[in-house]
């Protein structure tokens, strides 16, 4: 068992120090603070190849794995730069088009989007069902050989920056169908098209990216749109779901790292009653716990990786790193902005606006609670409780 990364992974887990030289977590925070999108940051990733990490180089990407993009993320996040766009885009719509998507999409919208020309977005959650996507109503019916799209999602991350959405809907209501996975299809559709319709969902963590309400009224879709196969859209669906939790455990992992690096500099250099506080165990002890917390939810998500690249289960080790790193994300914030005292919460630390951020994402998107019942039934065979 080799835990080295190779010359290629380790650049790309250093680009987040190079990157941060010029767009730092300063710069971050002011996009932030007026949830204003960084695009000059983001024209830079895409100048610089990783928006196609997961992409095959025959459409414009790098034709690597999750494990490098999961690695990006976390190299990223480490130095107070996380990206929710890196999430929606380039991991669950660039990834599972390049996996599913026709020659259109792959030849045509693919390179445009490893080249930042164009943007995309991910939709599933949706107001009245929550995390039961079983109960998805957003609905495209069929009138001969193309779709009538209708139906709202919500919490969309980007949608305002974003060209095309991947949208999950059902093309078999969920009471005309056998089995509740059945009757899912997969669009990539143009948010220009007539019909579609965006309304800002205010959120008071302070983020560059926003969330959107996006609704759909009769959108007029083609087969060229479809991703996948019609009705058989949910076999494939954790193709971007489970990336999704390992791609935001490696953002949590680093944020932690991120606010621990910020509390030992503190700690080490503010000295109270003769000595540095870092040398009192009630400081030191909480970081050194988060510390270890963090680590170990890195390696989860590294296996989880691993697993995805290799086309083996990944659903039992990505609950789990997604599930650990919230948890780890929280108690490093936590532990951090505790040794900080008053001045954690100032806005020159820079710290306190971490916390939101990995507070939200013991939440979303999947809960904790549901990453729980899929551990506890999933892999440890306990009754399925819901």
């Amino acid at each position: 068992m080799d835990f080295t990364l190779n010359d290629e992974q380790r650049q790309i887990y250093e680009y987040g120090g190079q990157l941060a030289q010029k767009y730092d977590n300063a710069y971050w925070l002011d996009h932030a603070r007026k949830h204003e999108f960084p695009h000059d940051m983001f024209k830079q990733i895409a100048d610089d190849g990783f928006l196609g990490i997961m992409v095959p180089e025959e459409y414009g990407g790098a034709g690597l794995g999750m494990t490098e993009m999961a690695l990006f993320m976390e190299g990223t996040a480490n130095h107070g730069i996380p990206l929710l766009m890196m999430v929606v885009g380039p991991t669950m719509s660039l990834a599972h088009i390049a996996s599913h998507g026709s020659e259109f999409h792959k030849k045509e919208l693919l390179p445009a989007a490893c080249r930042g020309d164009i943007q995309f977005c991910f939709a599933i959650t949706e107001p009245g069902a929550g995390s039961n996507t079983m109960k998805a109503t957003t609905l495209a019916k069929r009138r001969g050989n193309r779709f009538s799209l209708s139906g709202e999602k919500t919490f969309i991350t980007g949608a305002e920056v974003s060209d095309y959405c991947l949208v999950v809907a059902r093309t078999k209501p969920h009471d005309e169908v056998s089995r509740k996975t059945d009757g899912f299809t997969l669009f990539a559709v143009d948010l220009k098209k007539k019909g579609v319709e965006k309304q800002r969902v205010k959120i008071s963590i302070p983020l560059p990216e926003e969330q959107w309400t996006l609704f759909f009224d009769e959108v007029d879709l083609g087969p060229e749109d479809v991703v996948g196969e019609v009705d058989e859209g949910f076999s494939i669906l954790f193709d971007s779901l489970n990336p999704e939790r390992i791609i935001l455990a490696a953002l949590c992992c680093g944020i932690g790292r991120f606010a621990l690096n910020k509390g030992v500099a503190y700690a080490s250099e503010r000295s109270v009653f003769g000595q540095p506080i870092g040398a009192h165990q009630g400081v030191q002890h909480p970081m050194a716990k988060a510390h270890t917390a963090v680590e170990m939810a890195s390696l989860m998500t590294r296996r989880a990786a691993w697993e995805f690249d290799n086309k083996l289960p990944a659903g039992a080790s990505s609950n789990m790193a997604k599930y650990a790193a919230a948890e780890a994300g929280i108690e490093a914030v936590d532990a951090a902005l505790q040794a900080h005292g008053g001045s954690g919460f100032t806005e020159d630390t820079g710290l306190y606006e971490m916390y939101p951020l990995v507070r939200l994402l013991r939440t979303a998107p999947v809960n904790r609670e549901l990453c729980l019942s899929y551990i506890g039934e999933k892999v440890m065979g306990l009754p399925r409780s819901y």
